[in-house]
């Protein structure tokens, strides 16, 4: 998403770096979608993968298997994100394709979801834009509902990349998951994702019960760019006066407007994401520079009272860690209920691989059980 102190930053008859660093192979299609995705970890086969050389100088901790997925995502060769246009880097390798070929290569097989997936496009402010619907099978009556968006700095990347953490969470948490894709800079830029998003939970609020869901229990999960967009849908829904959601999960949300700060310092040439990288996002989102101190964009700086129970994930690998750590004690400070996790060792983007990678496990299930909570389940 994300020099020196620099401000940035359906009725159901039918969107850190995964994308970090584009948005990989074509969409597929929606009534396939599950079949492209990673699998919840066989812990005795990923725990199995070593990386082929060294830890890297800029994480002499990281865990093997994340080592793994980042030498695998390197061997692509592919251009580093700064040094391309938006069109051409989201047709960059990603870490869900490291990941998906990890899986091949060491026969961990893929899990078959319990969940259908269907795609209904959604009206928004000069135009419509598609979201991926994630029905569970158990054959209940209603259903709670997450709606889900994607990472990508609001410039790259897609459902497919983020469709691993859309099916554990329909899954898992045995709820409906809407994956919102909303529209991407440059071509839409600042706010435009921040409005798609909010237009996407009034959808899902107003045609919930449509698709077997409970518009009494509907919650907001983003990762990276998507965290921010959860917790900036949660804001405007208070501003607005209509339903607050039942929770919000962010994970390693861009929640800051500062590039100097010591996960920035330590993490300044990490992998998939890096300073270099969250500047290029800003430069490709933002109209200019100053929008850097929106509090849509610094949420650290923004109004935070009122906000339902609140799920923080970071993780130490990465430039967001210390935005995301600090988002917590404003949270807090604003009389929000919180709970938080830091997972060690591994990078931005480990959310979501949870077939190669235990610390990913962990926190998918770490959300869950969050999510489960706030539902009543």
């Amino acid at each position: 998403m994300k020099i020196k102190s620099i401000t940035y930053v359906a009725l159901f008859c039918m969107m850190g770096a995964a994308a970090c660093t584009g948005s990989g192979s074509k969409a597929a299609g929606d009534s396939t979608a599950k079949d492209s995705n990673p699998a919840p970890a066989d812990t005795a086969k990923s725990m199995a993968l070593k990386p082929k050389g060294a830890a890297p100088a800029w994480a002499p901790d990281i865990k093997p298997e994340m080592q793994a997925v980042i030498e695998k995502l390197v061997s692509y060769g592919d251009k580093p994100i700064p040094e391309l246009t938006a069109v051409e880097a989201r047709k960059n390798h990603t870490p869900t394709d490291a990941v998906m070929d990890l899986m091949k290569e060491n026969n961990i097989p893929k899990s078959v979801f319990n969940v259908d997936t269907m795609g209904k496009d959604i009206p928004v402010e000069g135009g419509s834009i598609h979201a991926r619907i994630y029905m569970p099978k158990t054959g209940k009556a209603s259903y709670p509902v997450i709606v889900y968006y994607h990472g990508g700095g609001f410039v790259i990347a897609n459902l497919d990349v983020y469709g691993a953490s859309a099916n554990v969470l329909a899954d898992k948490t045995d709820a409906i998951v809407v994956s919102v894709a909303y529209r991407l800079a440059p071509e839409y830029k600042f706010p435009t994702a921040h409005n798609d998003a909010f237009a996407a939970y009034k959808w899902v609020l107003a045609n919930a019960a449509g698709m077997k869901g409970d518009a009494k229990k509907v919650a907001v999960v983003g990762e990276s760019a998507g965290g921010n967009l959860a917790i900036n849908t949660a804001i405007k829904a208070r501003d607005s006066k209509i339903m607050v959601p039942t929770a919000i999960v962010a994970v390693y949300p861009v929640a800051g407007a500062d590039m100097t700060t010591a996960s920035y310092i330590k993490n300044a040439a990490a992998k998939p994401l890096n300073k270099p990288m969250m500047m290029w996002f800003v430069k490709n989102y933002l109209n200019n520079m100053a929008e850097g101190k929106d509090p849509r964009i610094n949420l650290i700086a923004a109004n935070l009272k009122g906000l339902p129970p609140t799920t923080v994930i970071t993780d130490e690998i990465d430039p967001l860690q210390s935005e995301g750590m600090a988002l917590v004690e404003k949270l807090k400070a604003a009389g929000v209920t919180v709970d938080s996790k830091n997972w060690d060792g591994v990078t931005h983007e480990f959310f979501g691989m949870g077939a190669v990678v235990p610390q990913a496990k962990e926190a998918e299930m770490y959300a869950v059980d969050q999510l489960k909570k706030a539902f009543g389940m």
